[in-house]
């Protein structure tokens, strides 16, 4: 198919008949995992879902950075932000994620020096105006984010600026994809795999997983054209018995994505054991600094407290996130958990499922 300009993407035409291709190539059910919370947005802001035939169905994946940021990780932040020498700098997403009893945002309101950047090294500029304090940088985030903190270090080493740390907390895709394809309780049959993600590390670390677990991925964007031609290319790999990594989003990504970002990342970071909100351990899915850049390790430079942590009984999220649930299968939802109240992260966040579903207004049918 030929894409020639920026507004084809959202062609209402391009997309029927795209659905239309899809209806003719299926002949039994698959169960298709977006990967990418942004990906779920517009799968349901666009109705994508409803175009789909009824052999398809779609599985909104852990792909929210801000939704599965470990319990654990919140209660760190807060500890940190309550220290009186402290400004806790972060995405604005992270102000309003529930804690175990509290948020960034209630912490800001009872005098925390809380703030919103919109980058790291908007952090490390701060930190470098503001001497006397110590600031930090909530360091969360999918491979995106990644060489963006990783050039914020490097940047605060050159100039000496000694009062910047992260508390880390940055995860990794293909991890995630080993931990749900073992999962005995897996029921995904193809992968549509986060774009941007692919921008940076593009779609070799992939192509193991896809023969390991005879599973289709494709990577894709993030517009109606982009999206059903991923699951359009899933679903003829599916229906011809192939497991590939091909590439539906090839205006921006390619099977190396970024050299240099790597480097950088490979750098600054090494794998590490990362706990995943409402997932639990996924061996080696975390990022940390090496020993050469742990003085700029915010675990390392303050004293937390150890605190026993849990989430509230009525919150599902974690079966959401690991695709077992729908936002509507969770009995608080739009209840005792909304936008305005929310229990679990992704009813907090621009890319969380739950939000998404209250948001579009998607009920049980």
């Amino acid at each position: 198919m030929s894409l020639p300009s920026s507004e084809v993407f959202r062609s209402a035409a391009l997309t029927r008949q795209l659905a239309g291709e899809i209806r003719q190539v299926v002949t039994r059910p698959w169960n298709i995992m977006e990967i990418c919370g942004g990906q779920t947005h517009a799968i349901l802001q666009y109705g994508l879902d409803q175009l789909l035939p009824a052999e398809i169905t779609l599985i909104h994946g852990p792909g929210c950075p801000v939704c599965v940021t470990a319990l654990e990780s919140i209660e760190n932040a807060l500890q940190i932000a309550g220290q009186p020498e402290v400004i806790f700098t972060s995405f604005g997403d992270m102000l309003r994620v529930p804690g175990a009893r509290a948020n960034l945002f209630s912490a800001r309101a009872e005098g925390a020096d809380v703030r919103v950047v919109y980058s790291p090294l908007d952090a490390v500029k701060l930190a470098r105006e503001t001497p006397h304090k110590q600031v930090v940088f909530f360091a969360i985030g999918f491979e995106t984010t990644v060489p963006s903190i990783a050039a914020s270090i490097l940047h605060a080493e050159r100039n000496k600026i000694s009062n910047f740390s992260i508390l880390p907390a940055n995860v990794l895709v293909p991890p995630a994809m080993h931990a749900i394809l073992k999962s005995p309780d897996n029921r995904v049959n193809a992968f549509l795999a986060a774009g941007h993600v692919c921008a940076v590390m593009g779609y070799w670390e992939y192509e193991p997983i896809a023969a390991q677990y005879r599973t289709p991925i494709v990577v894709t964007g993030f517009e109606p054209v982009d999206l059903l031609r991923g699951i359009l290319m899933s679903v003829r790999q599916l229906e011809s018995g192939r497991s590939e990594v091909e590439n539906a989003y090839e205006r921006a990504v390619t099977r190396e994505g970024n050299p240099d970002a790597q480097a950088m990342i490979t750098q600054v970071f090494e794998p590490v054991d990362r706990q995943w909100r409402g997932i639990g351990l996924i061996s080696l899915s975390g990022l940390g600094l090496r020993p050469r850049f742990k003085s700029f390790d915010a675990l390392e430079r303050f004293a937390l407290a150890h605190q026993a942590v849990s989430e509230s009984p009525l919150c599902i999220a974690g079966q959401v996130l690991r695709g077992n649930a729908t936002p509507h299968d969770c009995p608080a939802f739009g209840r005792e958990c909304t936008p305005a109240s929310p229990l679990g992260a992704p009813m907090v966040s621009s890319e969380g499922a739950c939000a998404a579903y209250y948001r579009y207004q998607r009920v049980k049918t």
